[in-house]
Parts: C-alpha cells; sequence; structure tokens
C-alpha cells in the first residue's frame, strides 16, 4: 500500500487526514510527507509515545489507559476520536502497539492496535503482526495504517 495512492484518494475526495501515533512514532506521516503535494491531504500528525502525552494531547482517558493497557483497541479508538476532534481532518488514523523487543503472555510483541475516526464512525482492529523485529513491526503498521486509510477514502463517495 503507497502513500501516493492515499495521497491522491484523498485529493479526489477533497479530504484531510490526521495521524495518532505511538509505537510508529511518527512514521505514517513522515510516509505520507515523502510525497510532494502532501499538504493538500494532511492536516497534522501527533506523536504520542506515553501514557501522558496520549492524555494531554489527544484526550485518551486515564481510565480507559489503566483498565485496557495502552495497546488496546479502546485506547486505539480514543487516540483516532481525539485527533479527528483535534485537528481540521476528515479522517483520523491511529496506532498503538508493541514493536518489540519484548512483550507479555496477554500481548505479545508485534501486536498493534489501529483507529480509524472519520465524523461518523470510529473503527478498530487488532493485528498481531508477530515478532519481526523492531523496524518490521513499525514498517508493518505503516503499511497497514495506509491500507486502512485508502480503504476508508474509496469505499464510497458519501462524506466521511
Amino acid at each position: 500500500m503507497s502513500a501516493e495512492a492515499v495521497l491522491q484518494a484523498f485529493k479526489a475526495r477533497g479530504w484531510m487526514l490526521a495521524t495518532a501515533e505511538s509505537c510508529t512514532g511518527g512514521l505514517i506521516a513522515g510516509a505520507i510527507t515523502d510525497i510532494a503535494g502532501s499538504s493538500a491531504v494532511l492536516d497534522r500528525g501527533f506523536v504520542t509515545y506515553t501514557n501522558r502525552a496520549k492524555i494531554e494531547m489527544l484526550g485518551v482517558r486515564p481510565g480507559t489507559l489503566d483498565r485496557f493497557g495502552a495497546v488496546s483497541e479502546q485506547v486505539a479508538a480514543e487516540m483516532a476520536t481525539g485527533a479527528l476532534a483535534r485537528s481540521s481532518a476528515d479522517v483520523a488514523i491511529s496506532v498503538t502497539g508493541i514493536a518489540g523487543p519484548g512483550g507479555s503472555d496477554h500481548k505479545p510483541e508485534g501486536r498493534v492496535c489501529f483507529g480509524l475516526a472519520t465524523s461518523t464512525s470510529v473503527t478498530t482492529e487488532q493485528v498481531d503482526f508477530g515478532a519481526l523485529g523492531r523496524a518490521e513491526v513499525r514498517a508493518a503498521s505503516v503499511t497497514h495504517a495506509l491500507a486502512l486509510v485508502l480503504e476508508a477514502a474509496t469505499r464510497d463517495h458519501s462524506a466521511p
């Protein structure tokens, strides 16, 4: 999945994108800004690596972090919703995961949760990429996030 395809799809719809990234540390926004003309579709990106940053910058509720942990679909949903509310974007994508090394019995290395928020819906997804290595998990997360965003931009022609 290419950032170029996302850029073209968002341009065609006149949409803007916001990102809320934890384990990818800005790589999704970086992939989009690698392409000339990306300012037409990327409103802003939030890099929220700590729980505190997720709370302060995106409005993630401390109770959600306490109950489900930072790597959860619930937190991914609140990250995406917070990014959408704190931007001029039509779509917000969030990523929170365990790039490794490490993990736990309950949350293994390579587990990444994604959130996608629009004005009408919030969807989440959990993907276990496996213990591929830190760089590979982060790269796979960027590719998956771009695919989710592209799907949102191409699935129908109504407003986001």
